[in-house]
């Protein structure tokens, strides 16, 4: 047997992965145990929780794998500052010190880290190092559930490249051709994101969610003064508009200008019909590039699969268009397509490519993610022993007493926090630890995000649908297990605007009811869709089947089980605490309910403030 060990850290989202004989064990992100969003540090925890899981000490392990190369990467800084001399010199004080003190001898410090967890971790020449973007690569391919595909890779930047594409053959990945730093769809998106007055690295999804709520009418401006984007779907950047390749912010004062407004400062100022109009153009815009790249990547290569990763790869909206309007057939997106799924992409990419191993020719057109449900899980003898030391208030019931119990309290419209299983790998909530409730409330959208969630009443929620009722009630015919592809509702279920509807602004737009499940529905009809299957969450499968049982609704809303700005909830603990601190109505924990009613008032915390808005 051959154990390997992935790890991406140091930038954002740092994660651990284990791979035993090139199938995957397990995975998680470090933010889940450190209670830090985004968490970039070293992942000593979910590097303990892979060893744990496995019952292995870092000893055993046979090789370890770090997500990228530390110099590439310096010496792309250094290339990029010498071209901007002397611009970015600050930035340059900044971070050479910690690249000269740990990045830059990375492999020395990895061990030294690595020895934390196992005294005897003695062979520093286990320490092996992907390519950022081949580890992408490699999270998307070899998982998927094709033995051929185009890999195409979309984030903000790796070492140098930004943008890759490679061929998957089997076990064989070749990188193809590569568009470089500081030309960037992930950065270009993240300027706006930061001209928007969201945070750069989490709040790119908030652009998302914004911009159904504006009109495109700076995308030409984008297309035209931003970006010089070929039919093929090449492109550069005009980077006299941009700081960020030596600055330390994202934009300049040539960006506001050509838009007119300064920076949105998110403290002070308001969201207004022009941040939604940009957020809407960015949007468009983004979606023009990838479908110019996909639809020539579908001509130029054979392979009728398209596999995605990076952070762009999370864009579900473009993901959608991709689906609908490229040639290629079939499109699998690894769920954890930012740099957290770097560290699985790091051991997958060892397994196959350094040791030659074949990959599984068996699938079945199933992928080998275990439905992304790769992090921590509690048995019901752990759940009990930890909600006695905090004073809970539960009851234990049996699998089908607790799904018909809990389908009820959704049909009366009651809020549930779902802790299920094993925690997904990602950032999408699946079923496992999440906030679920009744689609068909006209009022639950703006609950669930100013009661629960503390965050922008704006923001859109996801449905999760039994997959084979998916037809009947969106737009969409293939598995979207990931939450990572948008769709429209289903015209019979939509409720068409009236008149005086039409002319309302923005996040007026929200008061009107747009579908037979309205708290899914986002302005435009769309909605972010997840499929459940049986075989990869039964729990939750059946929950939503006794739903529709009694509703004649094979749908849920689903949204992650945290508040602003915190990671979703890992441990019994965490569940407990965002509880009792927010106003759900219903805890379950495996074979465990709370009422909210029922709890020791003392225990209330107040999650309003408890975090930063992300």
């Amino acid at each position: 047997m051959t154990y390997i060990l992935g790890i991406s850290a140091f930038y954002h989202d740092s994660a651990a992965a284990l791979v035993k004989d090139g199938k995957i064990i397990s995975a998680a992100q470090e933010e889940r145990f450190s209670r830090i969003k985004h968490d970039p540090s070293y992942p000593f925890n979910a590097i303990e929780f892979v060893l744990k899981n496995s019952k292995l000490k870092l000893s055993e392990i046979d090789h370890v794998v770090f997500f990228e190369k530390p110099f590439l990467k310096f010496e792309r800084l250094l290339e990029t500052y010498l071209a901007f001399a002397p611009k970015g010199f600050k930035s340059f004080c900044m971070s050479m010190p910690i690249w000269l003190r740990e990045k830059l001898f990375q492999k020395k410090f990895l061990f030294d880290k690595l020895q934390d967890h196992d005294e005897n971790f003695k062979d520093i020449n286990k320490i092996y190092f992907s390519e950022h973007h081949y580890s992408h690569a490699a999270s998307a391919f070899y998982p998927s559930p094709f033995q051929d595909a185009t890999i195409l890779t979309l984030d903000g930047v790796g070492e140098w490249a930004t943008t890759t594409v490679a061929t998957g053959n089997k076990n064989e990945i070749e990188m193809i051709k590569e568009i470089h730093f500081p030309h960037s769809i992930g950065l270009l998106y993240s300027a706006f994101t930061y001209y928007t007055g969201f945070k750069v690295n989490s709040g790119e999804y908030k652009v998302m969610g914004l911009a159904p709520y504006g009109e495109p009418k700076y995308k030409d401006v984008i297309l035209k003064e931003l970006i010089d984007l070929k039919e093929d779907g090449s492109f550069r950047l005009n980077m006299k508009y941009f700081n960020y390749a030596t600055g330390l912010t994202m934009t300049n004062n040539k960006f506001e200008s050509l838009f007119g407004e300064k920076v949105r400062d998110p403290s002070k100022d308001l969201l207004t019909q022009f941040h939604m109009n940009i957020a809407s153009s960015i949007q468009a815009a983004t979606e023009e590039i990838v479908l110019k790249l996909t639809n020539s990547l579908s001509k130029e290569f054979k392979s009728k699969n398209l596999c995605m990763a990076g952070g762009v790869a999370l864009n579900c909206v473009a993901n959608g268009k991709i689906l609908n309007n490229s040639k290629f057939e079939n499109i699998w997106i690894q769920p954890a397509a930012g740099d957290a799924g770097g560290s699985l992409g790091a051991a997958l990419a060892f397994w196959h490519k350094e040791l030659g191993n074949k990959r599984n020719e068996n699938l079945k057109n199933k992928d080998e993610m275990e439905g992304s449900f790769l992090g921590p899980s509690f048995d019901n003898n752990e759940v009990e022993k930890n909600l006695k030391s905090l004073n809970a208030v539960y009851q234990k019931y049996s699998d089908e007493e607790l799904t018909n119990l809990i389908a009820n309290e959704l049909k009366n419209e009651k809020t549930v926090g779902w802790f299920q299983g094993r925690m997904e790998f990602g950032p999408r909530a699946l079923g496992a630890r999440s906030i679920i409730a009744d689609p068909r409330s006209d009022k639950m959208q703006k609950e669930l995000n100013l009661k629960v969630k503390f965050r922008e009443s704006f923001r859109p929620f996801a449905p999760s649908v039994l997959r084979e009722d998916i037809n009947n009630w969106f737009e969409l015919n293939c598995d979207s297990p990931y939450m990572l592809l948008v769709s429209d509702i289903k015209k019979n279920l939509q409720i068409p605007m009236a008149e005086k509807d039409k002319k309302l602004f923005g996040i007026d737009k929200l008061n009107v009811k747009r579908s037979s499940i309205p708290a899914v529905t986002h302005v435009d009809y769309s909605a972010r869709i997840q499929t459940v299957h049986k075989e990869t969450n039964i729990k939750y499968y059946n929950l939503i089947k006794k739903f529709k049982e009694i509703t004649g609704c094979p749908v849920l809303v689903n949204t992650s089980f945290n508040v602003r700005g915190e990671p979703i909830v890992c441990t019994i603990t965490d569940a407990f605490k965002c509880f009792m601190g927010t106003n759900l109505d219903i805890l379950v924990c495996e074979n465990f309910i709370l009422h909210k009613e029922k709890q020791d008032i003392n225990l209330r915390e107040s999650y309003k403030n408890k975090f930063n808005l992300d």
